[in-house]
């Protein structure tokens, strides 16, 4: 009789110990395959103690910023990750996902540029999506 564990299959990390860097990646990726765009990852983690990220994206349309925020929800979901708190999916004007490690803000143009976040942080490293995870 063999082993029993030569049969089973390896299981993934819970999100609980998948690195915020990872998901937020994985987040990054799956608003990019909603076609967001202007994505910037802000880093955080020297400047304040309530997150460590800020993804910051754009959709052209109310359809569009709901649909990518459906998809960053539904990839992390599948990663074991649920959002703390979100905001404004109704309006879909800015939609606010707050995962605590980081915050996922995804804009209509309009809003992204009278809120202007990027300027308001501005003292944050930039973090080129797809190069988090190499650092």
């Amino acid at each position: 009789m063999m082993g029993g564990s030569a049969n089973k299959k390896p299981r993934s990390k819970p999100a609980s110990m998948v690195e915020p860097e990872d998901l937020v990646m994985i987040a990054a990726h799956a608003a990019s395959e909603k076609k967001a765009t202007d994505l910037v990852l802000l880093d955080l983690r020297e400047i304040v103690s309530f997150t460590e990220f800020f993804l910051i994206c754009t959709g052209a349309s109310t359809r569009q910023v709901q649909a990518i925020s459906n998809a960053i929800e539904d990839t992390l979901r599948k990663s074991g990750k649920h959002p703390l708190h979100i905001e404004g999916y109704s309006s879909a004007e800015w939609i606010l996902l707050d995962y605590g490690d980081f915050i996922v803000h995804v804009f209509s143009p309009a809003s992204r540029r009278f809120y202007d976040l990027e300027r308001l942080w501005r003292d944050a490293p930039r973090v080129e999506v797809g190069k988090l995870a190499e650092t």
